[in-house]
């Protein structure tokens, strides 16, 4: 199956060079000549990855990846512009993946380049046998159907909660990406029910520790102050 690259930016004529060298590569290509209708588009219909330019009207693409981590976790490479380092010091904070610049010769064949590295990382990241749904990443193996759990080969003495295994996988699907709370919210939980932050944190709490009772150098869970929580790849 085709995997669909979505490109946001107010250059036509790059959006119109890059799409055709991704058709070209045998990509389905969405695009989108703003913040604001990419927001739309990009919630409805999820890319595999989403190529955004920061500098844009109708919401720039800092204030669109902000909004975006909030639902997905997409891989996202920026196109930077003169202030290449600010612009990436930016991006890194907010959850960008890669970073193609604009400026001093923009290469399409870079960033498509670029773009397959992000596909085929993600790909990498998460080990999914396909006939028994199994995830597993490092010490951690996740079987969805049965919401079971094990780590470095043994199973949870305290067996996680339905709500602590849907945390836990979604965190372990892109090790090393920050998932903010409130998607580990709508996650974990019906988005009828009405959840404080900090319930979260409690779930947290309670997962580590039941990894603690097999593994009490357990640090797979990393918390970003401010941000969130993620996976550590390490």
């Amino acid at each position: 199956m085709s995997q669909t690259i979505a490109l946001v930016d107010d250059d036509r004529n790059l959006l119109t060079s890059v799409q055709m060298a991704l058709e070209e590569e045998g990509f389905k290509v969405q695009t989108y000549i703003d913040g604001e209708n990419a927001l739309v588009g990009l919630i409805r219909t999820p890319p595999d990855l989403a190529v955004i330019d920061i500098k844009m009207p109708r919401m720039d693409g800092e204030e669109l990846l902000r909004k975006l981590r909030k639902k997905t976790s997409m891989p996202v490479i920026f196109l930077t512009s003169k202030d290449q380092v600010t612009d990436e010091v930016s991006g890194l904070k907010l959850g960008a993946d890669d970073f193609v610049g604009k400026t001093g010769g923009f290469s399409t064949k870079v960033l498509v380049e670029r773009i397959k590295v992000q596909l085929r990382k993600k790909d990498k990241d998460i080990n999914i046998e396909e006939n028994k749904n199994i995830i597993s990443h490092g010490k951690l193996k996740l079987d969805p159907s049965q919401l079971e759990c094990e780590w470095d080969g043994k199973q949870l003495p305290d067996k996680l909660t339905t709500t602590e295994f849907k945390i836990v996988e979604e965190l372990a699907r892109r090790p090393g990406q920050i998932k903010p709370r409130d998607l580990l919210m709508e996650v974990a939980y019906r988005e009828d029910t009405e959840v404080e932050d900090r319930t979260i944190d409690s779930h947290i709490k309670r997962i580590r520790r039941k990894f603690r009772e097999i593994d009490k150098k357990f640090s797979a869970i990393e918390t970003r102050y401010g941000s969130g929580y993620r996976w550590n790849v390490k």
